[in-house]
């Protein structure tokens, strides 16, 4: 491959802190794929309609750019949960169901699969402990964040230690809910009211689930940014299943944020 069809995943400059370790990161754009149409570009969605070929292909470039096989880029069935699971090899199949990895075990990368969500990568560079976790705004608001955090504790992270970042998700600009989404955050904490701003929609609003994502990581004690890139704003880059919806496409692809311990 040139590289200008290799995938070129954005990185982190909080995340990079740890790559002396020997803790790789990248969160992966559309670029540097195989699929087309409307999943054109680097879609790994296995959940996706996409021609299952041109997925695993997909898949393997990924990593091969974070330096594993492609068994261990893994990768949970996610389902908006806040259930953490703890990675010793690769998973079995059918993939069990969790929305959140983590590990100690070099030659694992660890992946967040995504299409407006939040992807969490997280590490404690001293520790060697790493997760990840996909964070929309069920999974944040029932406490995946916090079970991965707690989750890296008991393989001896530190969460002082622990850097988190919140890759490309749907920014506030462009993700409007109704009264009742609003009402389920402010019931659940009313400081949750400041998330929020009117829209052009008469009784509905703007949801900030990147600023959101971000205070309930560093509430946890952890040392967490976000890259702040939008999925539905940039077509470009980034997959978005709102702007699917709002184009009424039939389908959309997924991109992934993963992390690995290599080998030192």
């Amino acid at each position: 491959m040139t590289d200008q069809h290799k995938p070129d995943p954005l990185r982190s400059p909080l995340l990079d802190e740890a790559r002396p370790r020997g803790i790789r990161h990248g969160f992966f754009t559309r670029k540097g794929g195989v699929s087309e149409g409307i999943y054109r570009g680097l879609n790994i969605g296995n959940g996706s309609a996409d021609d299952a070929h041109r997925v695993a292909e997909n898949r393997r470039r990924v990593a091969q750019w974070m330096g594993v096989a492609p068994d261990a880029l893994l990768s949970a069935y996610q389902v908006h949960s806040p259930d953490v699971i703890v990675a010793t090899g690769p998973l079995p199949s059918p993939r069990p169901q969790a929305d959140a990895l983590v590990t100690d075990r070099p030659g694992l990368a660890l992946g967040a699969t995504s299409a407006d969500c939040g992807p969490v990568l997280f590490a404690d560079a001293g520790a060697r402990v790493i997760g990840a976790a996909h964070a929309g705004w069920k999974g944040a608001f029932t406490g995946v964040l916090e079970n991965t955090v707690a989750a890296m504790e008991k393989l001896g992270a530190t969460r002082k230690n622990i850097l988190a970042v919140l890759g490309p998700s749907i920014g506030p600009a462009n993700y409007e809910v109704g009264p009742e989404f609003v009402d389920r955050f402010v019931e659940a904490d009313a400081g949750n009211a400041a998330y929020f701003v009117p829209s052009e929609k008469p009784g509905h609003a703007l949801f900030d689930l990147n600023r959101y994502t971000v205070d309930r990581l560093r509430k946890t004690g952890v040392t967490a940014d976000a890259l702040n890139r939008c999925t539905y704003a940039e077509e470009d880059l980034f997959f978005s299943y709102r702007r699917t919806t709002h184009r009424k496409e039939a389908d959309y692809g997924r991109l992934i944020s993963a992390i690995v311990l290599e080998e030192i």
